[in-house]
């Protein structure tokens, strides 16, 4: 029985229903859709290499890339889904430790973990597996939870009051401290998802940063990418306590 699906072609701003055979690979609808538009119209062929088909969610930031390989049954679809067509290319804007932002153009379709096998080759490091990428943003309520918990804390102190608030000030601390992210627990991209997966889209700044030290053999004493920032890095973890050393 035939599969009938609303395929919204994003760079045409059409939406056409199209019935395909359940048993068909991703890859094969696409060239299906692709078939299919160059026959009804006039335009070009898409270069399907750079084009897919995704499955939005609720939340129009999340949704997931079909995988090529996959038959359209593998993802349990059902008549009228919508899936858009379009292209998976896109740019990353990416924040190094020094405060300079590189844009580099990738894949949305890759999990993390092939993406920086790209960002590292694009910014010049070639240890991408020490690597990872940082979200950086929280919400501002969070923050302004943070800025009056620790005032509350602070007049607690200064009066003296009883242990209960305390402890009610210590609570509070915990339950938004598995909110938020510090330094010493830094809210790193999942390298076994998509950036899309995880509802980074293209207006996000990720910050790139070594996750990893196997060893300091790995990097290149004349290569002044690498060492900036290992250096950058390495001072800031010092200051701001994240990294103890004594004070020689």
């Amino acid at each position: 029985m035939a599969l009938t699906l609303k395929i919204n072609v994003v760079d045409l701003n059409l939406v056409k229903a199209m019935n395909f055979d359940p048993k068909s690979t991703v890859l094969s609808a696409c060239e299906q859709i692709n078939k299919k538009l160059h026959d009804t119209s006039a335009h070009k062929q898409f270069k399907l290499k750079e084009y897919g088909l995704f499955h939005t969610e609720d939340d129009p930031k999340k949704g997931a890339w079909l995988e090529p390989g996959r038959t359209l049954e593998y993802y349990m679809l059902k008549d009228n889904n919508v899936l858009e067509f379009k292209t998976k290319m896109r740019t990353l804007r990416v924040r190094m430790l020094d405060g300079t932002v590189k844009t580099v153009f990738i894949d949305d379709s890759q999990p993390v973990a092939n993406l920086m096998v790209v960002i590292c080759t694009k910014i010049g490091i070639t240890n991408h597996d020490e690597y990872s990428l940082v979200r950086e943003n929280f919400d501002r309520s969070d923050k302004e939870n943070v800025n009056s918990i620790y005032s509350s804390a602070t007049l607690t102190l200064k009066r003296g009051k009883d242990r209960e608030r305390d402890r009610s000030v210590d609570s509070k601390m915990e339950q938004l401290k598995k909110k938020l992210k510090t330094d010493d627990d830094l809210n790193w991209v999942d390298q076994s998802k998509t950036l899309r997966e995880q509802g980074i889209d293209d207006e996000e700044t990720l910050l790139l940063r070594r996750k990893f030290f196997y060893s300091d053999q790995n990097i290149d004493s004349r290569d002044p990418v690498q060492l900036n920032l290992l250096y950058v890095q390495t001072r800031d973890a010092i200051i701001q306590g994240t990294h103890p050393v004594t004070i020689d």
